[in-house]
């Protein structure tokens, strides 16, 4: 594998893998990579044959009183995992080389409505940050196929949009949420859990199946379903900020007639913000 650092480079060895008639497949992260990222370049390998990985801590998605400053990074560990997984170029710019004028004067790349929704009402600006980035990504690298993983649900839904409206040429896979055995989710946060918080921290999972349980079974109170997941959260310890009932197509409100729905949370755990979502279909 080999790392590169600049715009220029990343698009040279992407030509020459073109001009060999190669499908270029491409996973976005920010680091601090685990085995759910692992995963998404295992998904990947079923798409093409090369494989590109960015790692960019992008300060556009964090908010002022968020962690960017202290989000983990280690560089030489993700090359080395990254490596492993046969990827062939890791992209690892700095704040720079993406945003040459600044993150606060770039253009900006906005879904409306769809980002200003759960994430996006509790963290303004999240989902723009996001969008803004991928776009440039995506223009950067000129994928066949992007992977990017179901755990951030709202995330995938809003670039599929973006793609879809913006006539991007590149297909959106997303991949199956990894989970330890416990049920809780695989998260780079996962890292400010406590042991104790750590103990506790599949209770999020625990409730979004139990939902989904309701469901399955019939249950289409949907208000309710949603107060019962928020409230055996907060009793159980956490700050929860949503859990919510949406349609998976579009996270719109669910109704009695929508079939395919997808149950979201988001708590905290002290330092921890945790989110997770099921994916149900009804009846």
């Amino acid at each position: 594998m080999e790392t590169v650092t600049t715009i220029r480079a990343v698009r040279e060895r992407v030509q020459a893998w073109r001009r060999a008639g190669a499908r270029v497949v491409f996973v976005p992260t920010m680091g601090n990579l685990h085995a759910g990222h692992v995963s998404l370049i295992e998904t990947a390998r079923r798409y093409g044959e090369r494989f590109v990985a960015s790692i960019f801590v992008n300060p556009m998605q964090f908010g002022p009183n968020e962690d960017f400053a202290h989000y983990p990074r280690t560089p030489r560990e993700d090359e080395g995992m990254l490596g492993a997984t046969g990827c062939d170029l890791m992209f690892m710019p700095d704040v720079a080389e993406i945003y040459p004028h600044g993150s606060e004067r770039t253009a900006r790349v906005e879904v409306p409505g769809l980002s200003r929704i759960l994430e996006g009402e509790f963290r303004p600006g999240h989902m723009e940050g996001v969008t803004t980035v991928v776009a440039k990504l995506f223009h950067i690298v000129e994928p066949d196929v992007a992977v990017f993983g179901e755990k951030d649900f709202q995330q995938l839904t809003v670039i599929r949009r973006m793609v879809a409206e913006l006539c991007m040429r590149v297909e959106i896979v997303g991949a199956p949420t990894l989970r330890e055995t416990s049920g809780l989710a695989l998260s780079s946060r996962n890292q400010y859990l406590t042991p104790a918080e750590r103990k506790l921290a599949p209770v999020i999972y625990r409730t979004l199946e139990a939902a989904a349980a309701r469901i399955r079974a019939g249950d289409a109170d949907f208000a309710s379903i949603e107060r019962s997941g928020f409230e055996t959260l907060e009793r159980a310890g956490f700050r929860p900020d949503y859990f919510s009932v949406r349609r998976a197509e579009d996270l719109g409100g669910a109704t009695a007639a929508t079939r395919t729905l997808v149950i979201l949370a988001a708590a905290r755990l002290s330092r921890a913000r945790l989110i997770d979502n099921v994916q149900v279909m009804r009846p």
